[in-house]
């Protein structure tokens, strides 16, 4: 199999709901928030360490259904599913700065076996240039720090002209310390570019947070 296709990406941003409206700013202290994600509670515990913070389960209709139901005051998911399945809801963006998207987020990858090339030339018209260039910086940054559900990190590329900056943020496992590194360099490369991130990533001590997450990790997705 061959990653034939990325298609122009979404919006990579997270998104807060709650049944009022309410922001995540501003709800209640003692609020229960529901996520899935392991990654995404802890940048909610240091964004609002005053609200309990619980794994969620289902797909995104079953997720906002629990908030209505008043199961949870409020949950976090990527504004990308929202958008692609046209859901009616009220929600406010959070920011990238205090969430750090998942590598990859907003971006569908199409796949095809690799001895079709009539049907990869075919995906090959719906691909973003850009948006391909972005995701090879990503995944390479992940393969270079080797990160993943155990590990995960946020990582964000965004291409301007001929550059690219690829920004990423870590954390550790309890949220009280964290990593921050942004370079920018030629789009064409972007693997240079997630190497070169993940090589500095390394010097700042990254392996340091690592510690615990898979623990952690399997803990979270136990609840």
């Amino acid at each position: 199999m061959t990653l034939a296709s990325i298609p122009k990406r979404e919006m990579v941003n997270d998104i807060f709901i709650s049944s009022d409206g309410t922001t995540l700013d501003s709800i209640k202290p003692g609020a229960v928030i529901g996520t899935s994600s392991l990654r995404r509670a802890v940048q909610i515990t240091r964004k609002r360490s005053d609200i309990t913070v619980r794994p969620i389960r289902g797909n995104i209709e079953t997720r906002i259904k629990k908030v209505t139901d008043k199961i949870f005051d409020g949950i976090v998911l990527a504004q990308a599913g929202i958008s692609r399945l046209g859901i009616d809801v009220q929600y406010t963006p959070l920011s990238i700065q205090d969430f750090s998207p998942s590598p990859g987020q907003g971006a569908l990858a199409i796949v095809s076996r690799k001895d079709e090339p009539s049907t990869i030339l075919m995906l090959k018209k719906i691909e973003d240039p850009d948006s391909r260039l972005e995701i090879e910086a990503e995944r390479s940054l992940s393969d270079f720090v080797d990160s993943g559900c155990r590990f995960p990190i946020g990582a964000y590329a965004k291409s301007n002209g001929n550059q690219m900056t690829l920004s990423v943020s870590a954390f550790s496992v309890d949220g009280k310390k964290s990593l921050f590194v942004e370079k920018s360099g030629d789009k064409n490369d972007p693997f240079l570019l997630g190497k070169s991130v993940g090589e500095e990533l390394h010097k700042k001590g990254v392996n340091d947070l690592a510690i615990n997450w898979r623990k952690k990790v399997e803990e979270w997705n136990k609840q």
